[in-house]
């Protein structure tokens, strides 16, 4: 049997990983500004999460939602305690897609409405409801396409309201910061409105939080940044360093029904261990505070580099448009400095490294994409 080729892979296979770093075959290192897309929150292997997962699958890895996890209970704690949102409920998942689906499936259900609002250049996922709602023609079949789901432009104010106004949807549902649609941030007036129509017209308020919540904006959740407070959100990727989990977080004016939502994997034992270390680490070495930090010192030290046309961002979540393909300059970046980073379209990096990066390997990156930016003549 093959691999169903689907991937476009770059011709290298790391084997090892500690902290920020990676260890190909040959034994190269590399400096993992990527993050495996936003996952590795903690950093690689560290030490606290293996200890976590091994104790705990020496003891049970896995047992099904029919039976009570206290190790549930311990997440939904420490994640209430940690993002500032004590009072919501957990449910949890297997995937950043299926927290999308089950955040959506909720919202129709509380409202009995069928229509939702998305934003153009979303992401939300590659599954039946989650795909509907990206703005993404190429990766929906037909069996995804919908008219229960209707587009305006991230920051629209004016589209927004008009939409609402009619009633008819159950959620709109945003990136805060979306990351395969460029970086592009939503503004504080757009969230602010939102909320208000929102809570004017019955409609749920779904922070898609996948790839930019657990501290990666330097707040917990990046919409946080703006003061206001969703119905309902989505998570996965930093939430557990690289284990499959996924989850919501579910305003307590939503009431729980018994079998309205269901996963036989999510919230296992193990899934369980591996969230909680995360939640340790982040809270144990101020990691939200540090993404923040050293987010600002990588904008400040390469925002006069030439050949930059813009950045993008916060904490460590950065976009960064050049002026030659990123393709490119990546391939600079991987081959010569041994630097992974991220992409997004034809022109613009993306910067989504382990939120424990320090001085020393904000000075390798800056170091080497000036280095790279004065070879190709930017």
């Amino acid at each position: 049997m093959k691999l169903f080729d689907v991937y476009s892979l770059l011709d290298m296979e790391p084997v090892k990983a500690s902290g920020a770093y990676l260890w190909d075959k040959e034994g190269v290192e590399y400096l993992d500004f990527y993050g495996g897309h936003a996952v590795i929150s903690i950093g690689h292997t560290h030490p606290h999460y293996v200890e976590k997962i091994t104790d705990q699958l020496s003891k049970i890895g896995f047992y099904s939602n029919a039976v009570v996890n206290s190790l549930q209970v311990e997440l939904a704690e420490k994640l209430g305690e940690l993002s500032g949102y004590p009072d919501y409920e957990l449910f949890l998942c297997n995937s950043g897609a299926e927290a999308n689906e089950n955040a959506l499936k909720l919202a129709s259900f509380t409202t009995g409405r069928e229509r939702v609002l998305a934003m153009k250049a979303a992401f939300h996922g590659r599954t039946s409801m989650a795909v509907a709602v990206t703005d993404n023609p190429k990766i929906q079949a037909p069996v995804n396409c919908t008219d229960k789901v209707s587009f305006v432009a991230l920051n629209d104010v004016e589209a927004l309201r008009k939409e609402l106004a009619t009633g008819e949807y159950a959620a709109v549902i945003i990136e805060p910061i979306q990351g395969v649609g460029g970086i592009r941030m939503a503004s504080d007036e757009f969230l602010t409105v939102a909320r208000e129509l929102c809570d004017k017209t019955g409609t749920m308020l779904i922070m898609d939080e996948v790839q930019s919540g657990f501290g990666r904006s330097g707040k917990f959740f990046a919409h946080q940044w703006s003061g206001v407070k969703a119905d309902i959100v989505s998570m996965a990727k930093g939430i557990a360093n690289g284990f499959p989990v996924g989850a919501i977080i579910v305003s307590p004016k939503i009431p729980a029904k018994s079998g309205m939502l269901g996963t036989t994997f999510g919230g296992s034992h193990l899934a369980c261990a591996a969230a909680i270390a995360v939640a340790d680490v982040i809270k144990a070495e101020n990691l939200v505070e540090n993404a923040r930090v050293m987010g600002e010192k990588i904008v400040e030290a390469i925002k006069g580099t030439s050949g930059i046309t813009d950045i993008r961002g916060r904490g460590l979540m950065i976009g960064i448009d050049l002026s030659v393909p990123q393709a490119d300059f990546r391939k600079v970046l991987r081959e010569k400095y041994h630097i992974m980073t991220g992409l997004t379209g034809k022109y613009t990096l993306r910067l989504l490294p382990p939120l424990i990066i320090g001085d020393k390997e904000v000075e390798r990156f800056v170091e080497a994409f000036r280095a790279t930016a004065a070879e190709m003549g930017m």
